[in-house]
């Protein structure tokens, strides 16, 4: 794998987003692994690691969280496991069985759910929980890491003949304490204890009468301390019974470490495993605080960034609460160099690191903040010339350097290589280094290499307009307020803005008057065009958002319009259809009152019934057609409303799933495994004390003048206790 130069990485200051990334890791191997991080030049490797940071970071909103990974260092056991003859202790098999467990449990889970995390599932290479580990272990030691009793036959047997020996000092202690007591030779305190051995405290004036051997005295000589002779032999019973379950649990604890050694390379790769989730894991918390995201990942070189965000100065303005500008870079094949210019404190060296630090994080399984869309090769190579460099010790001056690094990109500089150049050809006569900073740009354009610069120059931005694959681009500058817009506009070449800056840093008038004189007519001129281009360009954009925002607002109306022109067309037609209504009835009532004259000159009934069912008829006629158009029209209406109330819930469902997305997740805190003797404090109080007892989730915490019964989960380690 061919490597990125050191001083790349050291002008990008990669280093510090290792540092930060290193924080977040929950394990000491990962964080050493994560500390020596390396960019990768193989595609393939590059998307690899990038999808398992990226399903982890996928893993904070879904309902399948990744288990806890945590585990301690094990290098050491591990080791012993390869010297013939060693002992591991039992504290150091306690590690082991976190180690495993905690593997176990993750490989289970990425099995079951390799649909969900398939890149993390490839990591595991498929390995298969060892179950003989965790079982020997949990049957020899128990959750607080002391062998069991029954971890062997002879120490069951031992261990139940100290019980039996305490039983008997403690009653023979008792049947002293009561005696002498009695007889008035104990102090009020009556009894402590010293060197592991229950002691009478006896006035001195008694002590030859209490049979027994002197431990010691108090200060002051007032109370000397005595074991009773009656507890001497079965104190030195114990002794040896002690000295016995020594020597059988080193017996053990040697046979355990011999069961062992077969499983000393799955142990490695249980380690190695949880150290790889544990780098992925810091990536995507570190990501997660800068909104990153996996962009697409192209098979050739190019570099398609839109919102793209300097990560070190966008994680700083996040707790600063400043604004930070994003850009938009291009390099593709037909577009492979940027010429960028415009004024100092522009931004122009920030664009640079943008551009270099977010390659560097991307090849090396990062996500990186920019738009979802964006598109990012990968480069063989990265070379960058950033910042003065001048050397004391080598007694190089800034341009002499520079010179030596433009021989070192001459040499490397191919179709493969991303070069970042800030403040190109300075540091020599302008019109000299200017010359050469333009042949060497016309030698890297030749090889097809990628990349950006920043210049001042205006012959290599006329050079950038020239060549067809070479583009200008420029930091705005407000030429009305004199500040620097930090907004990079692609295809044109930007002006310095000398006299412009100057002025806003409060350089006389007059004085800036007298410089302009002091240089070609012809130079000003042209300087002057490109801020004036600049100016106008400005003015464009604000006028082209001002129609935007008129054409919207024009739309809005017209809609407004079009609704009350339909809403009065809807109420015409229905007072037509009311006045039409009126003259059917007041025609029907005509026809009825001409019958029933026609009836009362008559009086014959035939011909009147013949007349009015010849009405109802045509009556009835009318009404059918009309209710077949009637219903067709309700009918088209139904449909119509169907398909509107389908497009709202539609918009409603975006708008959910969007709210759904920008929800803020809830911090995750990676898991710490407590001891016993551990200093803790709860999350939400300041009291620190230390464990004295560890049951299952439950952990029995000493303040000193009280203890308490809390859920382990309620906890945070202050410092480990001391061993």
């Amino acid at each position: 794998m061919k490597k990125i130069a050191q001083k790349t990485l050291d002008d990008l200051e990669f280093g510090t987003v290792l540092e930060q990334t290193a924080l977040r890791c929950a394990t000491v191997s990962g964080k050493e692994q994560l500390l020596a991080t390396e960019p990768d030049t193989h595609i393939q490797a590059v998307r690899n690691a990038l999808l398992r940071t990226n399903e982890y970071h996928a893993s904070f909103s879904n309902d399948k969280p990744i288990p806890n990974h945590g585990f301690e260092d094990v290098t050491q056991e591990i080791s012993l496991l390869g010297v013939e003859n060693s002992k591991i202790e039992a504290v150091g098999f306690k590690k082991i069985l976190l180690l495993v467990e905690t593997a176990h449990a993750l490989l289970v889970f990425l099995k079951k759910n390799k649909d969900h995390y398939p890149a993390l599932f490839e990591s595991t290479n498929e390995q298969i929980p060892v179950k003989e580990i965790p079982n020997e272990i949990n049957r020899i030691i128990d959750n607080f890491g002391a062998l069991k009793d029954k971890a062997s036959d002879n120490l069951f047997s031992i261990r139940r003949q100290m019980n039996g020996v305490r039983s008997k000092i403690s009653q023979s202690f008792g049947a002293a304490l009561s005696t002498y007591h009695g007889s008035g030779f104990l102090d009020d305190i009556r009894e402590t204890v010293m060197g592991n051995r229950r002691v009478l405290a006896v006035k001195s004036m008694y002590r030859r009468k209490v049979k027994g051997v002197i431990h010691g005295s108090s200060k002051t000589g007032s109370i000397v301390y005595i074991e009773p002779e009656t507890t001497l032999q079965y104190t030195q019973e114990l002794q040896n019974l002690v000295y016995d379950e020594k020597e059988e649990v080193d017996l053990i604890l040697r046979a355990l470490t011999d069961y062992m050694r077969p499983f000393a390379d799955d142990l490695v790769q249980y380690a190695h495993f949880l150290t790889l989730i544990d780098t992925h894991a810091a990536k995507a918390y570190y990501g997660k605080e800068m909104n990153a995201v996996m962009p697409l990942l192209s098979e050739q070189q190019e570099l398609d960034l839109k919102d793209a965000y300097h990560p070190l100065l966008y994680l700083s303005n996040i707790q600063k609460r400043n604004k930070t500008y994003p850009q938009d870079i291009h390099l593709h094949p037909e577009n492979r160099i940027v010429v960028i210019s415009g004024p100092n404190a522009g931004g122009k060296s920030i664009t640079l690191k943008t551009i270099g630090l977010l390659q560097l994080m991307l090849q090396s399984g990062f996500l990186i903040p920019v738009h979802e869309k964006s598109h990012v090769g990968v480069f063989e190579r990265i070379l960058t010339d950033i910042g003065d460099n001048q050397s004391i010790e080598n007694e190089l001056s800034t341009y002499s350097y520079r010179l030596k690094n433009m021989q070192r990109f001459l040499k490397k500089c191919d179709a493969k290589t991303l070069f970042l150049i800030d403040e190109f050809g300075t540091g020599s006569d302008p019109e000299l280094g200017g010359a050469l900073a333009e042949i060497f740009l016309e030698v890297f354009y030749e090889r097809e290499s990628y990349g950006a610069i920043t210049t001042h120059y205006s012959n290599l931005k006329l050079l950038a307009n020239e060549l067809p694959k070479m583009t200008n681009a420029n930091m705005q500058f407000d030429g009305r307020s004199l500040q620097p817009t930090f907004h990079l506009v692609m295809g044109e070449a930007g002006s310095s803005f000398t006299f412009e800056v100057a002025q806003k840093n409060g350089i006389p008038f007059s004085l800036i008057n007298r410089a302009k004189k002091k240089i070609e007519h012809g130079k000003v001129r042209f300087d002057a065009s490109i801020a004036k281009l600049q100016k106008e360009r400005a003015s464009m954009s604000k006028n082209s958002k001002e129609l935007h925002e008129a054409s919207v607002k024009n739309k809005k109306e017209n809609d407004k319009l079009e609704n009350l022109n339909a809403k009065v067309k809807q109420k015409l037609e229905r007072y037509q259809e009311l006045f039409d209504q009126e003259q059917r009835m007041i025609v029907l009532g005509n026809k009825v009152n001409e019958a029933a004259d026609r009836f009362f000159m008559t009086n014959k009934k035939r011909p009147l019934i013949a007349e009015l069912l010849q009405i109802v008829e045509t009556e009835n006629a009318k009404r059918k057609r009309k209710s077949a158009e009637v219903h067709n029209k309700e009918k088209k209406e139904k449909k119509a409303l169907k398909q509107e109330v389908a497009k709202k819930v539609e918009v409603v469902r975006e708008e959910k799933k969007k709210k759904t997305i920008q929800k803020p997740k809830k911090d995750f805190r990676p898991k710490v495994v407590f001891h016993i003797g551990d200093a803790v404090r709860m999350f939400d109080g300041k009291a620190v004390g230390t464990i004295d007892t560890l049951e299952k989730k439950k952990a029995i915490v000493n303040y000193g003048v009280f203890t308490t019964q809390v859920n382990v989960e309620a906890l945070e380690l202050v410092s480990r206790a001391k061993k």
